[in-house]
């Protein structure tokens, strides 16, 4: 059963509650909090995005620097920066965008967008490459040509590539088989605890150095706003921590962990983005991370009226 986990305060008066569920675990991996429904499994969306990144890593794809294995993590916005490199892993490998088995969209950093726009009709403007998951197939189709696999329909849970990855998933969350899910992009997406998701991400951030895991969780704290974007709240919380290794996915869902084994997961449980941050801050406040005043700003998000600020977005006090 989920619980109240974050409020919406407007002139004094809670107007709306988002309800969730989330484990902090201590450094040994057992539950310092845990509300909710933390043991039951959910769609992890593109938290798992590490796990398919440390796929690809396991079956011979070799980054050419930290930036490339970043954007094969990235949930990104589709600025000039992200698309240059996907572009180039395009490149290296012989494959153009219409390769991509990811839908068209369209840029989600607003100044990317609008270019998008102006440059063709409403139409015409979304491409594959633009699409937040972009790098993720680009690496995946390059893992294919290292290993011979095919470059079509590797979308499919049938390939070689989605069986290598249900393999990792299994292997670094120890969940049991289940039923699949798909996922925005269209990939399989296997449902994990959060329990179990907050004990892989552990896992990357506290990985021997030059593991594979390690790998992973060093690029994506090198590189926060490659594996986001402008003002995404990943890359506002590493910038602001030192340190953390986190990734969004969609429709609430949050993860990530501290290099002494501490971490998190939560699904907030209808998708509300104004949730994440307050919730995230009230997590790493839990977690004993040393607060400073970019924490404070991101932990109560003002609720505007008439363009003034009239109220915050706040984790519920006590429920962590």
């Amino acid at each position: 059963m989920s619980v109240d986990l974050v409020e919406v305060v407007r002139s004094g008066f809670r107007e709306c509650v988002h309800r969730g569920s989330a484990v902090v675990l201590r450094p040994d991996g057992e539950p310092l909090v845990e509300v909710g429904a933390v043991h039951g499994p959910i769609f992890p969306r593109s938290t798992n995005k590490p796990l398919q990144a440390l796929t690809l890593l396991r079956n011979g794809f070799e980054p050419v620097d930290d930036a490339e294995l970043a954007i094969a993590t990235a949930s990104h916005f589709g600025e000039p920066d992200h698309v240059q490199l996907v572009h180039r892993l395009l490149d290296r490998f012989g494959f153009t965008e219409n390769d991509l088995e990811c839908p068209p969209d369209l840029p989600f950093e607003d100044q990317a967008r609008a270019h998008a726009l102006a440059g063709g009709d409403r139409g015409q403007a979304a491409r594959r490459i633009f699409m937040n998951c972009s790098g993720k197939h680009a690496a995946m189709l390059a893992t294919c040509v290292i290993n011979d696999w095919p470059t079509r329909g590797y979308l499919e849970v049938g390939h070689p590539l989605q069986q290598a990855v249900l393999a990792t998933v299994a292997d670094v969350t120890g969940e049991p088989e289940t039923d699949l899910g798909i996922d925005g992009c269209g990939l399989p997406i296997v449902p994990v605890s959060l329990v179990n998701l907050a004990r892989a991400y552990a896992a990357f951030a506290t990985a021997p150095v030059d593991t594979p895991e390690r790998r992973v969780a060093d690029a994506i704290r090198a590189h926060p706003r490659v594996i986001s974007g402008t003002d995404g709240p990943d890359f506002r919380v590493m910038t602001a921590t030192p340190g953390l290794v986190c990734k969004i996915g969609a429709d609430g869902v949050h993860a990530g962990a501290l290099p002494d084994g501490s971490a998190f997961a939560y699904k907030i449980d209808d998708g509300a983005d104004r949730a994440r941050l307050p919730l995230t801050l009230a997590i790493l406040q839990r977690m004993g991370i040393e607060w400073t005043d970019a924490h404070a700003e991101l932990a109560t998000p003002a609720v505007l009226g008439g363009g003034a600020r009239v109220g915050i977005i706040r984790a519920i006090p006590g429920v962590l």
